[in-house]
């Protein structure tokens, strides 16, 4: 082979090589190439050790090089990451075909170039050692991040889209009376015979509480491990809504099935699939309305079973009853409720004690929300509660044991007669639906025009946590350091919800102050239909509608009507049109919740927010924002709006964000998981009154734009957990009344900006947990003066540490990254 041939032998190798990385393709490919070294070592001995050492290098980039490729697949990522490296190789491509031009009156050369080889083999192998090794380990976390993000990603997208009542619930302490019942269960439930088997029991007797010890016990979870699916149901549940939650845990986006029978096949297709082990559906409180979806789970699969719990009993499935707990245990859990632990126990006669007891009938819910209700309560109200319990006659309709139920939990309510505004507060949780998740900002945003609780929402949940004293709600908390209450969720149980409504119901309908309605269909209240066009006189209304509700053509004449609160679950929703004029609705606040599980289209939304003129609030959750949002919001009097899960790309495009008029009156702003925001618009910055910015959970923020420091007059700066986030802008040091910055969990932010120190006079708290462990902390925020506290986890701690030695008033609080997964049983199904 000649020298000529052998130089392009050479380049060819190396083009190849440029070409394997540049494509990140492994395979055929990188064995044909390091067959091509092989043959080219055996023909050109002149060059064999310098192929040799190309064949090494080969050896050692190929694993490399397949990591890389797996993981850049895994995160599409493009291929002009590596650019460095084939720029390099082109280089040596140069080299080789210079060397290819040597001829025999110019061999004196050949040392020299051949110097020039080994220093390139040399150079990719150094390259590839140590950039590669270090591109590689930077994108293995950065799938970690991913992996994170889609964690919590089904966390909190499942606390909106319904997600969280898939989701076996924490297990319960020391509980009460269920301990034969749960040994009964099982005997029956592992019976070789039994596929599907019927819990029933009366409301509030437990059901969901044997479901979850039951789906916790330590039989039932070495036998189904993983496989445990636990989902609650409600009156307005369609097979189709079920199976595509079901495949959005599995890590399936926004399915979309052709009907009940689609569903169907694709249910069967997701539990073979899962295949031989056996599987767990628990089916928690299934309406007669939606039993039918018991006759869709009949699969040929070994080890599939299903538990449904229900109020009722369908005789055609095979069934088990929950009895109330005996005289026994229902004083000891009254005694669990009504009594401090580790406290002396206050003198309550026995008989007083027991005859309250005894009115309970045995409801574990009944109990221990009579019980929480006296608890440290003197001996007098005690012997009234006895004897209202004693007198009380039926409350509502159907059987004497739900009305005796019923009565016991009304008479609990009657003590928050000498708290009215927490009575308000309580009764108002039923406008949102069965089993729901709800948003303590969103009751702030209610609560603070309505019964002019603080804005700040202290008062509104301090009720909050009042009511969960009394176990008349469950506040969860996911996030214990952030600033405000856009972590703290709400629950209650639909007897209680139930409660509410019917004794709403009890006045006059032109008398409520408060209407929840629940649309099925299109079957809209004659109040509602354009053609009777009558007035109603409530100030907070509350609209459900279900998956079938179609109706374009509803109007509300509402002259007293504060607060709003629309719930829907379908694609296209068409919001009810307002009177305006004399008789226009003064709206303070307007929520709108959609509970399907992709963001929906909403028509009517201009028309709508063009004739609220008095909008104060407006909450936005998985909608489609229009285009026309921000040029619509003409009004003087909105504070606040709050965007969750929302689309938004129309709404911030450049050409349609624009502020037609100014918005004197916004103080804050909340946008949180909204995956499409890669912008914020810099028309927000122009909205120089803004006091807070929340944006939290959005992915893809890429950038904070400059102009983010014309907003004077922030307070509170928020960007926790947007991981796409790499800087923030020097422009932050223009916001002189900033008091707190939360850049939690944003992983590739590496560093506060040089211009930090500008905020020396405001600046009192930085949260910065989950940030990267080789953040880096200018030597300006020593300036910061006022700052107090840095809320930060064990890798970036030490980070703080010689500033602290200088900075008296500063304190750096080490948190422990807590996940709280016990809202995830609240379930809104």
């Amino acid at each position: 082979m000649s020298q000529h041939q052998i130089m392009l032998e050479l380049s060819s190798i190396v083009q190849a090589m440029a070409q394997v990385l540049q494509d990140a393709f492994i395979g055929a490919v990188m064995g044909e190439l390091l067959k091509a070294v092989l043959e080219a070592q055996r023909k050109a001995a002149a060059f064999r050790p310098t192929l040799q050492e190309l064949e090494s290098t080969l050896e050692k980039i190929k694993p490399i090089v397949a990591e890389i490729q797996e993981l850049s697949e895994e995160l599409n990522q493009d291929k002009g990451e590596i650019e460095p490296l084939v720029e390099e190789i082109r280089k040596g491509k140069d080299l080789v075909l210079k060397c290819s031009g040597i001829r025999w009156y110019t061999c004196w050369k050949k040392p020299s170039y051949k110097d020039k080889l080994d220093g390139l083999e040399r150079s990719l192998k150094s390259y590839l050692d140590l950039v590669l090794q270090l591109q590689m380990a930077r994108d293995i976390k950065k799938n970690l991040v991913e992996v994170k993000k889609v964690q919590v990603m089904v966390l909190d997208r499942g606390r909106r889209a319904g997600l969280e009542g898939y989701f076996l619930p924490e297990a319960i302490p020391n509980p009460v009376g269920f301990q034969v019942p749960l040994w009964e269960l099982k005997m029956e439930f592992f019976k070789d015979d039994t596929s599907l088997l019927v819990l029933s029991a009366p409301p509030g007797c437990g059901k969901t509480t044997l479901a979850t010890l039951f789906c916790h016990d330590k039989d039932v979870q070495e036998r189904f491990k993983d496989n445990i699916f636990f989902i609650r149901v409600s009156k307005k549940q369609t097979m189709e809504s079920v199976v595509q939650r079901m495949y959005m845990l599995k890590g399936h986006r926004d399915p979309v099935f052709q009907g009940e029978e689609d569903a169907h096949y694709h249910l069967e297709n997701l539990l073979k699939s899962m295949d031989p082990n056996p599987i767990l559906l628990v089916l928690d409180d299934v309406w007669p309305e939606t039993v039918y979806i018991l006759d869709k789970l009949k699969f040929n699969i070994p080890g599939f079973k299903v538990l449904v719990t229900s109020r009722s009993v369908y005789p055609k499935y095979k069934y088990q009853k929950l009895n109330p707990l005996n005289d026994k245990d229902s004083r000891t859990l009254f005694d669990n409720s009504a009594f401090l632990p580790d406290q002396p126990k206050p003198d309550i006669p026995e008989d007083v004690i027991n005859q309250i007891v005894k009115e309970c009938k045995g409801f574990p819910l009944a109990i221990t929300v009579v019980g929480r209700s006296l608890c440290g309560e003197p001996i007098e109200v005690w012997r009234t509660r006895a004897m209202a319990l004693a007198e009380a006659g039926p409350v509502m309709e159907g059987s004497e044991l739900y009305s005796e139920l019923y009565s016991c939990l009304e008479k609990s309510l009657d003590a928050l007669d000498k708290q009215p505004k927490v009575k308000q507060c309580f009764m108002d949780l039923a406008l949102f639906p069965e089993d729901d998740l709800i948003p303590a900002a969103a009751l702030i945003d209610m609560w603070s025009e309505l019964y002019k609780l603080d804005e700040d929402g202290l008062q509104a949940v301090a009720n909050l946590y009042q009511l969960s004293a009394r176990n008349l709600a469950d506040l969860v908390v996911t996030r214990t350091d952030a600033e405000g209450y856009n972590h703290h969720f709400v629950t209650q149980h639909d007897l209680l919800r139930e409660l509410i409504i019917y004794q709403s119901s009890l006045e006059f309908m032109e008398q409520r102050d408060r209407l929840i309605v629940e649309i099925f269909r299109n079957q809209v209240p004659d109040w509602c239909s354009e053609r009777k066009q009558l007035s109603i006189h409530c100030r907070i209304l509350s609209i459900s509608t279900d998956e079938k509700f179609s109706s374009s053509s509803w109007r509300i004449q509402a002259p007293e009507l504060q607060v709003m609160v629309l719930n829907f679950r379908t694609k296209t929703f068409t919001l009810p049109k307002f009177m305006t004029g004399p008789n226009e609705t003064p709206l303070e606040v307007l929520i709108l919740r959609n509970y399907g599980v992709s963001p929906a289209d909403v028509k009517n939304f201009p028309q709508l927010l063009s004739s609220l003129s008095t909008l104060k609030k407006i909450r936005l959750e998985q909608i489609s924002i229009p285009p026309s949002l921000f040029t619509t919001l003409h009004f003087q009097t909105l504070e606040k709006i709050t965007i969750v899960l929302c689309r938004v790309t129309l709404a911030f495009n450049p050409s349609s964000s624009r502020i037609s008029q100014p918005l004197p009156n916004l103080k804050e702003i909340n946008i949180d998981y909204c995956k499409d925001l890669v912008e914020l618009p810099i028309e927000i910055c122009k909205l120089t009154n803004l006091k807070k910015l929340r944006i939290t959970n959005c992915h893809n923020l890429a950038a904070l734009p400059d102009e983010i420091g014309s907003l004077k007059n922030l307070e509170e700066l928020t960007l926790s957990s947007c991981i796409g986030l790499s800087e923030l802008p020097e422009a932050i040091g223009y916001l002189e009344n900033l008091r707190s910055l939360d850049i939690s969990e944003c992983a590739d932010v590496r560093k506060l900006p040089e211009a930090i120190g500008e905020l020396g006079k405001n600046l009192r708290r930085i949260q910065m947990m989950g940030c990267s462990k080789n953040f880096w902390v200018p030597d300006s925020v020593l300036k910061l003066e006022s700052l107090e506290e840095v809320g930060c986890d064990e890798d970036t701690a030490p980070l703080w540490e010689p500033f602290v030695q200088v900075m008296k008033r500063l304190k750096v609080k080490v948190r422990k990254e807590e996940i709280n997964l016990n809202w995830l049983h609240g379930g809104r199904f």
